[in-house]
């Protein structure tokens, strides 16, 4: 059995997502000693390396709490599982090509910036008025 700092340091996660990951219900309760320590066993371990890589590739909460829910049921297709996946995906292209936009956008007024005062920056001008911007940037709104 593994008190919670071990089971921490073998993870790579901090204590105090361990116990949020209980309060939300991604971790069960754990086990207790007599001394009232949380104790934790292999199951619980390889739940939270499959939390925390998941967390790594940029999985959402509920997406995790659904792909956990999936893998309880192993006899199940795994369409669900790849929809999951395959919206998450959607996410991370669609952040890449906002990223590249603003890439863009920076690379754009850094190279217009030929100003020696601050009163004739590109860049400041830029910043102060969006209809300047040749692209959209913006994250969605939730």
């Amino acid at each position: 059995m593994l008190s919670i700092g071990t089971l921490a340091k073998r993870t790579g996660t901090k204590v105090q997502t361990i116990r949020y990951y209980e309060q939300i219900g991604l971790m069960p309760e754990p086990g207790r000693s007599d001394g009232g320590q949380r104790r934790y066993g292999a199951p619980e371990l390889d739940r939270l390396a499959f939390i925390r890589h998941a967390r790594q590739l940029g999985f959402p909460l509920q997406a995790i709490r659904d792909l956990l829910a999936l893998s309880d049921s192993p006899e199940r297709s795994c369409a669900q599982v790849d929809a999951v996946a395959r919206k998450q995906l959607r996410e991370v292209e669609a952040r890449i090509a906002r990223l590249e936009a603003l890439r863009a956008e920076l690379q754009r007024m850094i190279g217009e910036c030929r100003a020696d005062r601050i009163a004739n920056c590109r860049i400041l001008e830029v910043l102060r008025e969006h209809a300047e911007c040749l692209s959209d940037h913006e994250p969605p709104m939730p």
